[in-house]
């Protein structure tokens, strides 16, 4: 996946939501996970094959994937339809192992591997906001599949404008199981804004 494949993607995105495209050019810095602080030291030993960027995105992404899976268990209990409930079942039973795999990854590096509380303490591109979380919430039925896929669609957008931001920082996203990984977020998240689009589409009129 290249940076312009990914800069691509979020135009097109940005286009679809109605909103100005978030992404940039080569160079720019670690936006998307701005808001990120794990309190904890990020120290790269001499010649490893990965980088400090590298390991924010894994630790980033670990909290953005478990505040998608919360979003998600809320659906059946919030009177989604089938099409919605199936969904947001793929999205939690997919993110799952990713969490394992980004902190299985940190491990084996001796780096800060966050569970999945991670979420409730910081701010990364696309996350959904305390009023957002609850306006999810206090949805039911059709509302509720309509501001679950506004704000997953918002939420993936997210994940993909901090895979844009890894490849844009110098040396990193080279580190090999880094690199097959932020490139799948892209693959699979890339067709889930599709199928949300198509869903939201489909919807009652308002």
């Amino acid at each position: 996946m290249t940076t312009t494949r990914v800069a691509g993607a979020l135009v097109l995105f940005a286009l679809l939501l109605g909103g100005p495209s978030r992404a940039r050019g080569q160079g720019g810095g670690m936006t998307g996970m701005s808001g990120m602080d794990m309190g904890r030291e990020i120290v790269i030993p001499p010649g490893a094959p990965y980088t400090k960027a590298d390991v924010e995105f894994m630790q980033g992404m670990i909290a953005h994937h478990a505040q998608a899976i919360v979003m998600s268990r809320m659906a059946a209990s919030h009177g989604a339809n089938p099409q919605v409930l199936k969904l947001s079942n793929k999205i939690d039973q997919s993110q799952v192992p990713e969490i394992r795999i980004m902190q299985a990854w940190l491990q084996r590096n001796n780096q800060f591997a966050p569970d999945t509380s991670s979420w409730h303490h910081v701010t990364m591109s696309g996350m959904l906001t305390a009023a957002q979380l609850t306006e999810l919430d206090a949805a039911r039925g059709v509302d509720f599949d309509r501001a679950y896929l506004r704000l997953m669609i918002q939420h993936h957008a997210g994940a993909l404008k901090m895979v844009d931001d890894l490849f844009n920082t110098p040396l990193a996203g080279q580190e090999v199981d880094v690199n097959v990984f932020a490139n799948d977020v892209v693959t699979a998240q890339t067709a889930e804004i599709g199928i949300m689009q198509r869903l939201y589409k489909e919807l009652p009129a308002q």
